[in-house]
């Protein structure tokens, strides 16, 4: 009899082992385990993570947008005031979203503490050549702290998600190598596959003496860009 319930038993196992291999062994709630598993797809990447992660973002410096990552302004740019003085040097930057636009930022490398500035201004003009804002007369700004820092507009304005070009107005009397803004070193490469109106770095006009209520983008020029004025640093808060 024992010899008997030994063989029966050996053959119920061996009849539960089939059926468990022919149907895949599911666990609680039906998730196949073994080789059956396998064929489920792989986990995506954690949010942030892994292959998702693209480098520093505005937002981890409690900004809105900037020309690029202020880590890799490592170099100076510098003209002269007969070079710059009275023209509207434009640079290209685009909002990814909505924002409301209330500083403009600006890397000061250096500073002549003997320049004589007046009539030096800030803006943000829009895809159409739209003066959109404007600062008060930064010369007094530009005079001292060789800082990043922010530059305020007169009025906070809503940007909606596009291109828009950041305007640098100086004038006065300054050491070529005293007043410096802090720069990529990417140089005349600046805009490389452009053509007005898109130019990243370009100037537009002369003799001016505030920003212009409109400037056309067809207009914008390189000559003073690949003298060595390219590549500025800003960003947007």
């Amino acid at each position: 009899m024992r010899t008997r319930t030994t063989t029966a038993t050996t053959g119920l196992v061996a009849a539960l082992a089939t059926m468990l291999i022919l149907g895949g062994c599911t666990a609680p709630g039906g998730a196949q385990r073994g080789a059956a598993a396998s064929s489920a797809p792989a986990s995506a990447p954690a949010a942030g993570g892994g292959a998702g992660f693209d480098g520093p973002r505005p937002q981890d410096q409690n900004l809105l947008a900037w020309t690029g990552d202020p880590n890799d302004a490592g170099h100076v740019t510098a003209q002269s005031a007969a070079g710059v003085g009275g023209r509207v040097t434009l640079v290209r930057i685009v909002l990814r979203e909505q924002i409301t636009w209330s500083n403009i930022w600006l890397g000061l490398a250096g500073i002549d503490p003997n320049a004589q500035l007046a009539n030096c201004y800030l803006g943000v003009y829009d895809a159409n050549g739209a003066l959109v804002g404007t600062t008060e007369d930064v010369s007094p700004q530009l005079m001292t702290d060789a800082i990043a820092k922010p530059f305020a507009l007169t009025k906070p304005f809503t940007a909606a998600a596009g291109t828009y070009f950041i305007a640098l107005l100086l004038n006065g009397n300054w050491a070529t190598n005293g007043l410096t803004l802090k720069a990529t070193g990417a140089g005349i490469s600046v805009n490389a596959g452009l053509a007005p109106p898109l130019l990243r770095y370009s100037t537009v006009l002369t003799g001016q003496t505030s920003l212009p209520r409109t400037v056309n983008l067809a207009e914008q020029s390189t000559s003073t860009i690949n003298t060595g004025w390219a590549s500025q640093w800003y960003a947007v808060s």
